[in-house]
């Protein structure tokens, strides 16, 4: 977990009970989902494997300790985790050093959070390697801290990621809002205590008690993250 911010700049903001805003980065802030899915095609070709596309939603959004694995029992491919997890990653860099898009409304809404000081947390399955890079281009500034999937010890869909970056901003759970985009998220969310906000990818995702589903980042504002969790 790395932060950036003073704890004593950690406090909750206005009449809402809302104390922090968590949000995951592939297929929330960037639109990288789809990287992650070529360089998995791209690695498994190197190895004379080809994936079939209904893989894509069972891999999508979960640790790449799991989807990797998952993979290379699927395609019976001669390669071990930790040397598929390095190619990877490696191909993913590859990619990302072009350029990192955008997801529609993620600039904006960063923008709004830092504005009304409200701390945010990047919450990733993606290594410490890949997130630093994609700091880089969203702006290593405007989140409090920053946790990786492989700084904790069970990552999404286990609660801690989301029990970290509420301990890092000293915020209790219940009272953050987390803005995911896949199933895997969105379990490790809920299980943390946390309200969540689902703008599905990949995969769709169902409206749930505690849950509310939107289109996409341009429905989310700070008013709207507030009425989540509203104030005594």
């Amino acid at each position: 977990m790395t932060s950036t911010v003073p704890a004593s700049l950690f406090h909750a903001n206005g009449s809402s009970a809302l104390q922090a805003v968590f949000l995951d980065m592939d297929g929330t802030l960037v639109d990288t989902e789809g990287f992650w899915w070529d360089a998995e095609v791209e690695a498994f070709a190197t190895l004379g494997h080809r994936l079939d596309e209904t893989w894509r939603d069972i891999v999508v959004g979960g640790p790449m300790t799991r989807s990797a694995g998952y993979l290379i029992e699927a395609t019976g491919a001669d390669i071990t985790l930790a040397e598929l997890t390095v190619l990877l990653n490696e191909k993913f860099e590859q990619r990302i050093d072009r350029g990192v898009p955008l997801m529609p409304g993620a600039e904006r809404l960063l923008a709004e959070l830092a504005h009304h000081d409200i701390p945010t947390a990047l919450v990733s399955a993606s290594h410490r390697r890949i997130i630093d890079r994609v700091l880089a281009s969203l702006g290593r500034d405007r989140f409090a801290l920053s946790v990786a999937g492989d700084e904790v010890v069970q990552t999404k869909p286990h609660p801690e990621p989301y029990l970290t970056a509420a301990r890092g901003v000293g915020a209790d759970p219940t009272l953050c809002a987390v803005i995911e985009d896949t199933a895997t998220g969105v379990a490790a969310a809920e299980a943390a205590g946390c309200r969540v906000v689902a703008v599905p990818s990949v995969a769709p995702i169902a409206p749930s008690e505690g849950r509310v589903v939107v289109r996409s980042l341009e429905d989310v504002d700070v008013s709207f993250l507030r009425t989540l969790i509203p104030g005594p």
